[in-house]
């Protein structure tokens, strides 16, 4: 009987807690959840980027518990967990948001994508039979000067809607942000330019998401070029576990996990 209960008192393994923990909220993630898989690519995640594990197992598992309800794969990128000051912040990609608004819509998609527009390229816009149009012609590996950004939906049905943002307005959603000196904002300028426009694209396709965690999850996403506080709730900032992780002689974090 000792032997049974100091076996029972060991601490779980990473993969253990976070496999547990979304059991415990299985009714809010997708019905097509793969739990698996999930925690497989969470774990090389961490594995794979040492500089997450400085941030506590605590917000770690918050911010994979944001991706997991949205049913996105840190791994193959269609969301981050990005260190920025004290916080690690959640944030959904340009893929990430593409693949919602696919799944989700409620009239359907045959596709969704945003372009940078520069220097060199036209962009025009019209109305034709009383419905707003554009059309866009990028000159040839164009790698000038960025002047602008769009992102079109277009609906299995053939219809389309799109958002056009100038290079002003795209700077001026930059500026509003309090990490728009962020390593996303400076390392990937044109990559957030895209997410920006499509974010607000997003607002205006009508979504029908499984359950409320979701539609809040992707509401916040929205706004996340400027509201940061949205990103990280402030019980993370304040209350952050601040555990180091254990790992194993590799140097890999499947060793037990010291807290909730």
């Amino acid at each position: 009987m000792a032997e049974k209960t100091e076996l029972a008192e060991q601490p779980k393994t990473f993969s253990v807690a976070l496999a547990d923990k979304l059991d415990s909220v299985q009714e809010a993630l997708p019905k097509d959840f793969n739990k698996a898989r999930f925690v497989q690519n969470a774990l090389a995640l961490v594995n794979d980027n040492k500089d997450l594990q400085k941030y506590g197992q605590a917000q770690l598992m918050s911010g994979l518990l944001k991706g997991a309800y949205l049913g996105l794969d840190f791994y193959s990128k269609e969301c981050y967990l990005i260190p920025y000051g004290q916080q690690l912040n959640y944030q959904t990609d340009y893929r990430g948001a593409k693949k919602l608004a696919k799944k989700y819509s409620i009239r359907p998609i045959k596709d969704i994508y945003a372009k940078l527009i520069r220097e060199g390229d036209e962009f025009e816009e019209a109305v034709i039979n009383g419905e707003q149009t554009f059309n866009f012609k990028p000159k040839f590996l164009n790698d000038g000067n960025i002047i602008g950004a769009f992102a079109v939906v277009l609906y299995q049905d053939g219809g389309l809607s799109y958002d056009v943002m100038s290079l002003a307005d795209l700077e001026n959603t930059r500026k509003q942000s309090k990490a728009s000196n962020s390593p996303a904002w400076k390392n990937f300028t044109g990559e957030m330019y895209k997410k920006t426009v499509l974010h607000r694209l997003c607002k205006h396709i009508e979504l029908d998401f499984e359950n409320p965690t979701q539609t809040s999850l992707f509401t916040a996403g929205m706004e996340i070029e400027t509201d940061t506080e949205k990103i990280v709730e402030a019980e993370i900032a304040e209350n952050a576990n601040k555990t180091e992780f254990l790992t194993d002689a590799d140097g890999q974090i499947e060793a037990p996990f010291m807290g909730e």
